[in-house]
């Protein structure tokens, strides 16, 4: 068996034969059966053998589900009503009369047969202003001045949406991106391209830090994942929040909870807060009483951040800065490296919730400890693939996972149910099987551990009995990131500050774009020349949540 395979030698067509076509069937009939014998022995051994992963039929739901809501299309539904010209709303930049070259005699005119031909011209567009100059009867010297929004910069903001468009939207490198405009006739160094690609770019920056407290605002929960992006030669992480909604991004060096704490606080003034928020959370955390106590005792209800204090005699300590809050958790003698951690993701907490984020607000992700924060719900397409990459190693270890994955199955399509017409019963119903299917014990170990992991995450993965509104998968912010991971794959790991800001930005602006169906290519240009013709993204957000 763990002899070399010996091979068939090369047979012509005038040697094949139906009896030799026969025989090589029978044989691949044969190297089949050994195949799952082989198998059979290996599992008998208790030695590893190739893992055979059904697909989940939750995937396949939550696809579904995706159509449902607008992100995917129906192909088995076919359009109703009349046929409409593809072209009918395409800006017309040229239109020729033809007429036959010979007309019969007591031909009657009918009229026009319109055939829209579809180009564009990629070629270079160079203006050349011509500044008068104009000496005065005192020796001075007068200049015509170029138009509002050049800036004595020798590129036309055209160009530069093109630039941004390639590169942060297309995917296209610096070097294929240089090449390309060389060939079309631009003439611009690499330094100069790199320039226009992170500098001067501080109206999107500040447009990308108004998205998340916009989509905040108005949002009862969002997606959250993250993904790994190096720079400057050093490991890091992305993370994503969104919804349907908006999307952001933020890269940070850290993926722990009080990064992701920090990650929410973006874009508004965030600062450290102990309220009565923050020592609820340190009580969860299990925050040695004695000293939850001194902290509620001498803290409670005051803001933590660093202005100046109007009266020595006043208690308020205000802090801003995480070196500032390190400072202050020494003054207060704090230094066990938990204790300062709870006490950190607390404050935290409590200045976001003074900001004006809900404690309500649901955190839906794929259970990386770093997201149980607020009213944590949990996917449950993760949840099933625990179970769906088991290894059974006997019949009555399969038999057991497919019961299992049946259930879980079935659970799943009666919350689906459950989200469309919710009723307490149902909602007890489902609760009393997931807990008896958690609890059941079979004959493969390694399946009651999962079992008993998903019984510790019940609160968490049935979180939409009490919320319908929320989904029941990640889906969404894996798709979101799913183009983030794209550019990271092609273009590597940056390298400056400005680049890594400038990933991150656009990231966020292009998938929020593409959700309330804006291009991004004519977004790039009424930023760039300012025409506001879009209105701010964060408006288009308040304006979608209150469309419902």
């Amino acid at each position: 068996m763990d002899s070399l395979k010996p091979q068939l030698p090369k047979i012509s067509n005038e040697d094949r034969t139906p009896l030799v076509d026969v025989l090589l069937e029978l044989l691949a009939w044969q190297q089949i059966q050994i195949d799952k014998l082989e198998q059979e022995i290996h599992k008998l051994k208790g030695e590893t053998t190739k893992p055979k992963i059904k697909p989940s039929k939750m995937d396949e739901d939550a696809a579904e589900d995706d159509e449902e809501n607008g992100d995917g299309c129906d192909k088995s539904k076919k359009n109703i009503g009349p046929k409409r010209s593809k072209t009918e709303h395409l800006k017309i930049d040229a239109t020729f009369n033809i007429h036959p070259d010979t007309i019969p005699e007591g031909s009657t005119f009918k009229g026009y047969r319109d055939v829209v031909i579809q180009n564009i011209k990629f070629e270079t567009f160079n203006t050349c202003y011509r500044l008068a100059q104009y000496q005065t009867a005192e020796g001075s010297y007068v200049s015509g001045q170029l138009p509002d929004g050049l800036n004595g910069c020798h590129f036309g903001n055209d160009l530069i949406s093109f630039i941004l468009y390639q590169y942060h939207h297309q995917h296209v490198t610096q070097p294929l991106l240089l090449k390309q405009l060389q060939d079309l006739g631009v003439e611009l160094s690499s330094g100069r391209l790199s320039q226009f690609i992170t500098d001067g770019l501080d109206v999107f920056h500040d447009e990308k830090d108004q998205l998340l407290q916009a989509g905040l605002s108005v949002s009862q929960y969002v997606h959250t994942d993250d993904t790994g992006a190096r720079h400057d030669g050093k490991n890091g992480y992305c993370t994503h929040i969104g919804n349907e909604l908006f999307a952001w991004f933020s890269s940070t060096e850290s993926k722990s909870r009080i990064n992701f704490l920090n990650c929410l606080g973006q874009g508004s003034d965030h600062f450290y807060v102990l309220n009565a928020g923050a020592f609820a959370y340190m009580e969860q955390q299990k925050l040695p009483p004695t000293l939850l106590a001194r902290l509620e005792l001498e803290f409670q209800g005051e803001a933590v951040c660093s202005l100046p204090l109007a009266d020595p005699a006043d208690k308020i300590v205000r802090i801003e800065t995480a070196l500032d809050w390190e400072k202050w958790l020494n003054q207060q003698g704090i230094k066990t490296k938990r204790h300062r951690r709870i006490i950190t993701e607390g404050a935290l907490m409590g200045g976001l919730l003074a900001q004006g984020i809900p404690v309500t607000l649901s955190i839906v992700s794929d259970d990386a400890g770093q997201f149980n924060v607020f009213d944590h719900a949990l996917c449950w397409i993760h949840a099933e693939r625990i179970i769906n990459r088991l290894i059974p190693l006997n019949a009555e270890h399969v038999k057991a996972v497919d019961n299992t994955r049946e259930q879980l199955w079935q659970i799943y399509r009666d919350l689906k149910a459950y989200k469309l017409e919710p009723t307490a019963i149902q909602a007890e119903d489902i609760k009393s099987r997931f807990k008896v299917m958690c609890s059941t014990k079979t004959a493969y170990v390694t399946l009651n551990l999962a079992l008993q992991r998903m019984g510790n995450n019940q609160h968490e993965l049935l979180r939409v009995l009490d919320k319908p509104y929320l989904p029941l998968h990640n889906n969404l912010s894996e798709r979101d990131i799913r183009d983030y991971v794209k550019k990271r794959k092609i273009s590597g790991s940056t390298r400056s500050e400005a680049g890594r800001k400038c990933r991150d930005t656009f990231a966020s602006l292009k998938k929020t774009c593409l959700k309330h169906k804006i291009s991004f290519w004519h977004y790039l240009k009424d930023r760039l020349f300012g025409e506001s013709n879009i209105p701010p993204l964060s408006d288009l957000i308040r304006a979608a949540a209150a469309c419902g």
